[in-house]
């Protein structure tokens, strides 16, 4: 996972949510995950999924949450080359937490903009 392996010196945490937010944190890994949870998706799905990311920037976030076994990655051998990923049984774990921001994500939008379907998409 996220901690030092080979290495002799093993990071410390003060608290949990510390460990969470280096595996999940940032902008592009938490929508990431949250559309992943809705079914397996080709790189080109996030990424109409997530107009803004660069394919870089996708390419970067998928290999760091597939290194952490939050995303695994399934490769079919045919021609042209087709790649999807998915949640693993172990990245299905961040998904009440997901669900609890995107509630308290909504809320605060009513809170602040009085009806969040002003400033909410919806897809």
């Amino acid at each position: 996972m996220t901690e030092n392996r080979g290495s002799s010196v093993q990071k410390k945490y003060k608290v949990g949510v510390e460990a969470a937010l280096e595996v999940m944190g940032g902008k592009w890994k938490p929508l990431i995950i949250y559309h992943l949870m809705t079914g397996r998706k080709r790189s080109s799905e996030l990424r109409r999924l997530i107009p803004d990311i660069t394919q870089k920037m996708l390419t970067t976030q998928l290999r760091g949450l597939e290194k952490d076994e939050i995303v695994a990655r399934k490769i079919y051998k045919e021609i042209p080359p087709k790649v999807e990923y998915e949640l693993t049984a172990y990245g299905w774990g961040l998904k009440p937490a997901l669900d609890h921001l995107c509630y308290w994500g909504e809320e605060h939008l009513e809170r602040v903009h009085g009806d969040k379907s002003k400033v909410l998409e919806e897809f």
